[in-house]
């Protein structure tokens, strides 16, 4: 929306059209009410569930309730941010009086407490409509499990939405509400936002606390924002940003919403299509390549200099991936008790054992030499772009009944490029870079080294300005089946 424009509905849109700042400025300008906006996405969300599948818990009652105080509140002349905005989060996030599940089969105490992330959202006046949809202990780049089936694409309905904050992807992606919190272990925001057309942001290991745990997988998981605009994702970053006193990473603040419209400068950009080295045969899809490289063609339209340099990864990094990712799925998994899971679950629960030790150890050492080692190809680049998968997005069944080496060909030939990121815990954002002939989205991730959340959102926004991928809509399949 433009100034002149804050507090007025666009014309003719239905409300699964508004972003998270349309909702904001139309609430507090009195065009909508909380409880109407509530209620609506609630029954888009009621109406979307048998065939989308996008979330593992609805909370109409409370949600209704803390949507009729947002009201009071708003009568009286408070403002906040989100005073009576409705989202969702991932369910791996507690919410107080509700489980958390992760994915996983079985019964589960409600949370006494809000989560980090959460008490900042609600305290920006966020109303939580639910919880989306996860696999199992975040592991895959799909969102399906035994305990809820398959969440689906908005674009596709045979394809998965990606993972493992697939649901929450899904839900925005198909205007269930205007923006969703996910998590990011190994690609698990980017992914499924390549996936869905959406912008996601990985931020800066600690930006926004994974608190009621210290750091999550070791830290490799962050939690970051998914939204259709890079407007709404810097808005939900900022207001769930911020430490917990038990954190045990606190990067100095930033603001995401100040640079959103602000020149970044020329800046200097490697093109770099090179695939991580990984145990398993990969092949970069040439749909997704020739989509990578528009996304250059556009950043040098927009007057920086795009060079095709290729970012060599090297070995040390999956060495220092592998013992996190696997021992932080045993650590999860052992705060579930009595929790069903698939059976590629529990091998790869054990793997965790065999590497949660001295394996492990060398891994959270080697992050230092990691940094100096990559960090000096920054030296002459000042953002890294790269494709966010090498294929369009999977059909959803391709990962049912196959066994764990499968399963990890799979998973690795579809996606090879975000976990690199993750194990030097520093920011990247996908951004969409178009379809494919059978209209299936694709995603292009722009990389950068610590704390450049500012400059990464500033050339996404530009990006946007360009390309207007908020203005593509899917069809609404998931409402008439």
């Amino acid at each position: 929306m433009t100034t002149a424009d804050q507090g007025r509905l666009p014309a003719g849109a239905p409300p699964n059209d508004l972003g998270l700042s349309d909702y904001a400025a139309a609430l507090a300008h009195g065009t909508i009410g909380s409880v109407a906006a509530v209620g609506a996405a609630l029954d888009r969300i009621e109406a979307a569930q048998p065939t989308l599948n996008a979330f593992r818990l609805v909370r109409r009652d409370r949600a209704l309730a803390e949507a009729a105080d947002a009201d009071r509140r708003l009568a009286a002349g408070d403002r906040l941010p989100l005073l009576g905005v409705p989202i969702a989060v991932k369910d791996d996030t507690d919410i107080a009086g509700e489980p958390t599940a992760f994915g996983c089969g079985g019964d589960f105490a409600p949370k006494t407490e809000d989560a980090e992330s959460v008490r900042r959202l609600r305290a920006a006046g966020a109303v939580i409509v639910g919880k989306t949809n996860t696999c199992e202990l975040g592991q895959l780049p799909f969102t399906s499990a035994a305990s809820f089936g398959h969440t689906r694409n908005p674009w596709a309905a045979d394809r998965t939405p990606g993972g493992s904050s697939g649901g929450s992807a899904a839900a925005v992606a198909a205007g269930l509400v205007p923006a969703a919190l996910g998590s990011d272990g190994a690609g698990s925001v980017r992914i499924p936002a390549a996936w869905t057309n959406l912008v996601g942001i990985k931020p800066q290991r600690g930006r926004i606390s994974t608190w009621p745990h210290a750091e999550a997988f070791y830290g490799l998981t962050v939690n970051g924002p998914l939204a259709r605009t890079v407007t709404d994702a810097a808005l939900l970053l900022d207001l769930a940003a911020g430490p917990h006193p038990g954190d045990l990473h606190t990067p100095a603040p930033i603001s995401a919403t100040e640079a959103v419209g602000r020149d970044p400068g020329r800046l200097r950009i490697a093109l770099s299509l090179r695939t991580p080295f990984t145990a398993t045969r990969t092949a970069l899809d040439p749909e997704v390549a020739a989509a990578v490289r528009r996304v250059g063609d556009t950043l040098r339209k927009l007057g920086h200099t795009v060079t095709v340099a290729d970012l060599h990864y090297g070995l040390l990094i999956g060495a220092s991936f592998l013992p996190r990712s696997l021992a932080g799925i045993r650590a999860a998994y052992r705060k579930f008790p009595g929790a069903q899971v698939d059976p590629r679950t529990i091998a790869n629960t054990r793997f965790g054992t065999l590497l949660d030790g001295p394996a492990l150890f060398a891994a959270r050492q080697a992050e230092p030499l990691l940094h100096r080692r990559i960090g000096n190809f920054f030296r002459d680049y000042d953002v890294v772009l790269a494709p966010t998968t090498a294929t369009p997005p999977p059909r959803a069944e391709d990962i049912d009944g196959i066994g764990v080496h499968a399963t990890n060909n799979l998973i690795t030939a579809a996606c090879p490029y975000t976990w690199p990121w993750n194990v030097l815990g520093w920011p990247s954002v996908n951004v969409p870079a178009g379809f494919t002939e059978a209209g299936l989205p694709i995603g292009a991730q722009l990389m950068g080294t610590e704390a450049t959340e500012p400059m990464l959102v500033s050339v996404a926004a530009q990006l946007e300005s360009e390309l207007h991928w908020e203005r593509e809509r899917p069809n609404p399949w998931w409402l008439s089946r």
